[in-house]
């Protein structure tokens, strides 16, 4: 009975380091993830600039970028 108990306690203990471990690593592909998100966003407006330069020609989008930057 006694082994069965220490077993018991063993795999509580390796269950324990396993999920902390897990946690911690959880974390670090947020952080990824919310890094990778703001990279996006920033791919995402230049797409949309050089959209506006092939449709409407480059004069037109750099006007365009100066009056939303305030340039």
């Amino acid at each position: 009975m006694e082994q069965i108990h220490e077993l018991a306690n063993e795999t509580d203990k390796r269950l324990s380091v396993h999920e902390a471990i897990c946690a911690q690593r959880y974390e670090g592909i947020q952080a990824r993830f919310d890094e990778g998100s703001k990279r996006m966003t920033k791919i995402e407006y230049l797409l949309y600039i050089v959209i506006l330069a092939v449709l409407l020609g480059p004069g037109v989008a750099a006007d365009v970028v100066k009056k939303v930057f305030g340039l």
